[in-house]
């Protein structure tokens, strides 16, 4: 077997969350309390885990934060109504909308409702369009933590060929755009794409995102590529579930320089995003917040 890397997500998450207690810290020096509210509809199971575990991290590393629990049947416009009253909150530097929500709720339009400098997932519009024109915008946790992870394993990403597996607004397109920005060559492959497999062999750097359970073999690999594994599967194994990525691990590993693990690979990344985002959005609304206050006013009289 060759030699290869196994990507620590949780260490390099970690490391991430140690600068943003630090960048917590100096926000409190100057009386910023940075603070993220976290809105959770119903009682899907996955979903209270996903909120618990992002409400702990917050409290570790010094965020507020302000929970709110509404019932399965709650309308889009109760809803869109907290949504405006917390876009009016100053003491409120982000909004979360734990995903997914209740059939009958209108997804897009309480995504979209969220203010753009509170939208600390990344998935309104026009952070959307932002990071699509290479600007600096709060962009989606997880293809952030994949880049992060790329940047320290790699180094220098310039004109790398990465392939994206999947084309989700979550972190098929937006992972492009970031390695577009990163002056990566960029391919994405869908389940619409001819020649799938050739393309991906092709690949320095391969982000499967598709959500289906080994579907990445070694055929599909070049040798010495990295492999970034997004994929969350759970499946049955000899009577026993458990998590699986979208890449068969054990068939990947001979043929890889550098590959996360599933779990302990790129999930720690998004939540330490999450927090960065939180800490990146209170120190913008606060700069905000003080040229407004220093703009000189001019009397029409």
């Amino acid at each position: 077997m060759n030699a290869y890397t196994l990507i620590d997500g949780k260490a390099a998450a970690a490391r991430v969350l140690v600068q943003v207690r630090k960048d917590v810290d100096s926000l409190r020096e100057q009386d910023i309390q940075p603070a993220l509210a976290v809105i959770l509809v119903g009682c899907d199971p996955a979903s209270q885990v996903y909120v618990r575990n992002k409400i702990l991290r917050a409290e570790e590393v010094g965020i507020r934060s302000v929970e709110h629990r509404l019932s399965a049947d709650t309308s889009t416009a109760q809803l869109l109504n907290l949504i405006a009253t917390l876009n009016a909150d100053r003491s409120i530097n982000g909004i979360l909308l734990q995903l997914p929500l209740p059939a009958h709720m209108d997804e897009l339009r309480a995504l979209e409702a969220i203010a753009p400098d509170k939208d600390v997932d990344g998935f309104h519009s026009q952070n959307v369009g932002g990071l699509s024109q290479g600007r600096t915008v709060l962009a989606p946790c997880t293809p952030s933590g994949c880049l992060y992870l790329l940047e320290q394993t790699c180094g220098d990403l310039r004109g790398k060929h990465a392939v994206v597996i999947g084309r989700s607004n979550i972190v098929g397109k937006p992972m492009a755009a970031l390695l577009l920005k990163a002056d990566c060559s960029v391919t994405v492959l869908h389940s619409r794409s001819r020649d799938a497999q050739a393309l991906c062999r092709q690949a320095d750097i391969v982000i499967a995102a598709v959500g289906r359970p080994r579907l990445i073999d070694a055929s599909w690999l070049k040798p010495g590529a990295v492999v970034i594994d997004v994929g969350i599967n759970r499946i049955d194994d000899a009577g026993r579930s458990r998590l699986v990525g979208d890449v068969d691990f054990d068939s990947a590993l001979p043929h890889v320089a550098a590959i996360t693990p599933v779990p302990g690979g790129v999930g720690p990344m998004t939540i330490a995003f999450l927090m960065k985002n939180t800490v990146t959005a209170a120190l913008a609304q606060h700069q905000a917040q003080r040229s407004q206050s220093e703009a000189p006013c001019h009397s029409i009289y």
